[in-house]
């Protein structure tokens, strides 16, 4: 066998051991690529009103290899954190509330673990046994996070067999400045 055959032959035996990225990978950079920036946010759906008539910011605030923390604040309220985490090929959610003396509230790190790879601009988050064990009247929701690069970031959640949902988006095209840390953040 030639050198060059021999040569084709490994290189190809290298790339199809390599590791490809899937959507998840995709989608985690797609949104990395936002850390450090904050945007404005439009209420297209709540319950009862819900945040109606609030300023809505999203600050994508810390970012590393397996954890990416986003603080959502409404109005004035710095209690909710969006933390999403690799795990394997799959993405995790939690909703981390705090008070205002940084301690956690009785209702948090509630969330779920995306069922798939998901695409690159979406994953889906079915509310995982966690959840189930902490917060049993809200067992069938389904949170979804969207991120476009340059267009808008989504965040959907809704209640399954309800009325109940919330949806938001965030304008990529404009960043703000960043709101002040969430409670229970050091600085």
């Amino acid at each position: 066998m030639s050198r060059i055959a021999v040569a084709v032959l490994v290189g190809g035996w290298m790339l199809a051991g390599a590791a490809q990225a899937t959507p998840a990978d995709d989608y985690w950079s797609n949104l990395k690529s936002l850390c450090g920036q904050a945007f404005t946010g439009t209420l297209i759906a709540s319950p009862e009103g819900d945040m109606e008539d609030e300023r809505l910011v999203m600050h994508v605030r810390d970012c590393n290899a397996d954890q990416i923390r986003i603080p959502f604040v409404v109005g004035d309220n710095l209690s909710r954190t969006w933390v999403l985490a690799r795990m394997g090929g799959r993405i995790m959610l939690r909703h981390d509330h705090r008070g205002r003396d940084g301690e956690p509230e009785e209702i948090t790190q509630y969330g779920g673990i995306s069922p798939n790879y998901g695409s690159a601009n979406a994953q889906i988050f079915p509310a995982d046994d966690f959840t189930l064990d902490r917060m049993p009247d809200n067992y069938p929701n389904v949170w979804v996070m969207e991120v476009h690069p340059g267009d808008k970031f989504v965040y959907y959640v809704r209640r399954l067999v309800t009325d109940r949902y919330y949806h938001v988006e965030f304008d990529l095209t404009d960043p703000v400045d960043p709101p002040p840390a969430p409670w229970g953040w050091e600085d």
